[in-house]
């Protein structure tokens, strides 16, 4: 068996954080079973708590200050660790970006927008100052930066399987001027390509499908439970009730269903950024 990787405390709060619940738990013998028995949360995810790579709900920040006795502690570092975990995203995503480099597959059904993994800086530049037009500038700046910095999951060694489905109207749409429009279909298909990622597009006829009500994220993991992510304006909620992520999943394979093939959708990403790219994009 490997020796055991102990988190480096030092690193920033959540590995602190997680590093004390390891010596806590450990000192009070329990295993990672034993905690997590009767908190409705599984092994996985107080591995990665452990490790600094998930931050603490605040139901089981009280379950664990019952389990090890520590009068209160973790309920109340846990908001300490929530804030060190944001760096800079909205507070109903911020899990969803921790917790993207480390999954095993990656599936997006987009009814209105092209999904962040996806965007080009001049796309999630106007999203970003279309949707927030109060922000300074600033920090718009740091939010596109750190929309795009998502997107280096790409270039890791295993990076996700991935399956986007996107609606034909994002790709007719001019929601930029066309070269830049162009400029974003492009970096779709050459995304999708690079990584070896599915890409289909949903037909402007197919009037009535499946996941009709919103965006869908669907991500699983090598050592931890499948979630699902649905957005809305200014909210978003992340769901890892099974019975949930299993309606989910069941809803986005009928969608696959729905949608063009691959191939297909492929060819008409690219013939729509050729007509933008040439003056005849038609409406």
């Amino acid at each position: 068996m490997p020796a055991r990787k102990d988190p480096d405390a030092s690193a920033n709060v959540p590995s602190f954080y997680g590093a004390e619940l390891r010596y806590k738990r450990e000192a009070a013998g329990l295993t990672l079973e034993q905690l997590a028995e009767g908190s409705f949360r599984g092994v996985p995810f107080l591995s990665q708590i452990e490790r600094g790579e998930r931050r603490m709900p605040l139901d089981l920040a009280r379950h664990v200050d019952g389990m090890l006795a520590t009068d209160g502690f973790f309920e109340r570092r846990c908001e300490d660790a929530r804030k060190a975990k944001q760096s800079g995203h909205a507070e109903y995503f911020a899990d969803v970006a921790e917790m993207e480099p480390f999954a095993e597959t990656i599936e997006e059904w987009a009814p209105m927008l092209v999904p962040g993994l996806l965007q080009t800086p001049a796309y999630a530049l106007k999203i970003i100052r279309t949707g927030s037009p109060w922000l300074r500038p600033a920090t718009v700046e740091k939010q596109v930066g750190l929309r795009i910095e998502r997107a280096a999951l790409w270039e890791g060694d295993q990076p996700p399987a991935y399956w986007a489905i996107l609606h034909e109207s994002l790709i007719r749409r001019p929601l930029l001027p066309p070269e830049l429009m162009a400029d974003q279909l492009e970096h779709i298909a050459a995304v999708v390509t690079s990584v070896q990622g599915v890409l289909q597009i949903l037909p402007e006829t197919a009037t009535a499908h499946p996941l009709m009500m919103g965006m869908v994220k669907l991500m699983t993991f090598p050592d931890a439970p499948p979630l699902a992510y649905t957005e809305g304006i200014h909210s978003g909620q992340l769901i890892d009730y099974p019975g949930l992520v299993k309606d989910y999943r069941r809803s986005y394979d009928l969608l696959r269903a729905a949608a063009l093939s691959p191939e297909a959708s492929l060819a008409r990403i690219e013939a729509a950024a050729e007509d933008f790219r040439n003056g005849k994009h038609r409406h």
